[in-house]
Parts: C-alpha cells; sequence; structure tokens
C-alpha cells in the first residue's frame, strides 16, 4: 500500500485510483509518485488563492476551461471544496461528450455534488446560463490553442479575481507570422522566425507575452513562472494573475506596437484591449 505520507491528509484513495495515481490495489509506482509530486505542486500555487478568496465569499466559484477528464477539477475540489459548506462550486468546461459524461459519473459516484461538468465550446462559455453571474477563478490548464484566449476572455468579462493559465500548443500567433512573412521581411527581427520552426516556438512565446500584456492592460498583476512535469515538459509556463483593477494602459499600447512590428495587427481582436 502507499505510504500514508506520500498522500495529503483526507485525500479521496478511491479518486486517486480513478485518476490512475494509484494502482487498483492502492500502491504508487514511480511514475505514479512523480505524477502525485507534479500535482500537488500546481495545488500549492492554487490553494493560497481559494484561500484569499474564501476569506470574501462564503461560496467559491471556479470555472476551468477546456477540462479534459477534469483531472485538475477533481484534485482541487477533494483537497479544498469538499469541506466547504454552501454552494461552493468546480464548473468544468470540455467539448468531447465521452469525457463529460465520464466525469458527472465520477463526481457522482464519489458525492462531490458540487461539481458540474457542461459541454460547451470555450468561446460560447462567456453566455452559457449554466455558469454563475459571479466567477472568482478561472482556470485553463493546457486548453489547447485558442481556448486559452477564450478563458482569459471569459475571465476578463467576468472580472474574475483570480486567472490561473499553463498554455499549450499555441498556434494560431504561429500560423499569422508564417502567413505574413513577406510583409514583415523588411524588418530585421523576422530572422527570428523566418524558418519554420521558429515560427513555431517563436511564436508560442510571442503568444505568452501577448496574453500577459493583455491582462495587465485590463488591470491584472501577474506571476509568470516555470511549471515543471505536469505533461513530463521539460518546460511549462504557468501564468498567475490576481485582478488589481488598476488598468495598465501603457501595456496595451506595447501590445498594439508588437503586433504591428510582427506584421499581425489581424489579431487584434484576439488580444482585446480595454476600452
Amino acid at each position: 500500500m502507499v505510504d500514508k505520507h506520500e498522500i495529503k491528509p483526507g485525500q479521496s484513495v478511491e479518486l486517486l485510483k480513478a485518476l490512475h495515481i494509484l494502482t487498483r490495489d492502492g500502491k504508487l509506482n514511480q511514475d505514479s509518485r512523480r505524477k502525485l509530486k507534479q500535482v500537488y505542486h500546481l495545488y500549492r500555487f492554487i490553494e493560497p488563492l481559494l484561500n484569499e478568496i474564501h476569506l470574501n465569499h462564503v461560496d467559491i466559484q471556479l470555472v476551468d476551461v477546456g477540462a479534459g477528464k477534469s483531472y485538475l477539477g477533481f484534485i482541487i475540489y477533494d483537497l479544498f471544496f469538499k469541506s466547504l459548506s454552501g454552494a461552493s462550486c468546480v464548473h468544468g468546461i470540455e467539448t468531447r461528450d465521452a469525457l463529460v459524461a465520464q466525469s458527472r459519473t465520477l463526481a457522482e459516484k464519489l458525492g462531490f455534488a458540487g461539481m458540474r461538468f457542461l459541454n460547451l465550446e470555450a468561446a460560447t462559455a462567456l453566455d452559457a446560463p449554466e455558469l454563475p453571474a459571479r466567477i472568482d477563478i478561472v482556470t485553463a490548464l493546457h486548453a489547447c490553442d485558442t481556448a486559452t484566449d477564450d478563458a482569459i476572455r471569459l475571465a476578463l468579462t467576468r472580472q474574475a479575481r483570480f486567472i490561473v493559465l499553463a498554455p499549450c500548443c499555441q498556434a494560431e500567433v504561429a500560423d499569422f507570422l508564417r502567413k505574413n512573412k513577406d510583409k514583415a521581411l523588411a524588418n530585421p527581427l523576422s530572422e527570428l522566425w523566418r524558418h519554420p520552426l521558429h515560427t513555431r516556438e517563436f511564436g508560442s512565446q510571442v503568444t505568452n507575452v501577448l496574453r500577459c500584456l493583455q491582462l495587465e492592460a485590463h488591470g491584472y498583476q501577474l506571476s509568470v513562472t516555470e511549471l515543471v512535469g505536469w505533461e513530463h515538459s521539460l518546460k511549462n509556463e504557468l501564468i498567475v494573475a490576481r485582478r488589481t483593477g488598476q488598468p495598465a494602459r501603457h501595456r496595451g499600447e506595447r501590445l498594439k506596437e508588437i503586433l504591428q512590428r510582427l506584421g499581425i495587427e489581424e489579431l487584434r481582436e484576439r488580444f482585446f484591449l480595454p476600452e
């Protein structure tokens, strides 16, 4: 059996088995032990934010965009939400029917009454009547490509207090860099993305820089750090945003200037700024 010191007090062993962190007989192998450490490492970033929200609200509303198998949502609920009273809820947004149904079944089996799973495109979540009017924290961890930007739009529109993002496979900016490469050739910096491999890598870097500028322009204070190993990746970026209500308009000007210099002004709507 697993060493009791390796899992947190009160952690559901049944959940860990369902998530394949524990084997059926309750054991940890080397791979699952590493996975468990990764989960707890990520949770350490989110737990202080939940505690801070709870000081102001009896109930906490968390929306996880691009939830997939709701791996993160279940862990957060098990470690934090299940001990709360009131109407606190983890809302998972996912497009694949089978994963939504699977998550609903597991939540019912575990008695996690404060979990909701919505079969929605991230882009349409903004108008979903099933979501609460007040959203305290939005997470988008490895929500592919533009789903991360849709999560940002949801959070900004609802003025979420916190946003936690771990972006992956950003392709849209790279596509526009590739499409408009001829227009940018006069700029010597275009050498940074002239080769196809560099276009992909540079596009990923630029995407997250633009997201950070957008969040700051809307009045969020950022912490950008490296999250190692969530998908056994050597490098993962984690962006944690805290709403201050003090827009940094000069960041928005920088964002527009970058779009112009890179020849991708068409993306102004994607990285929308305060009016």
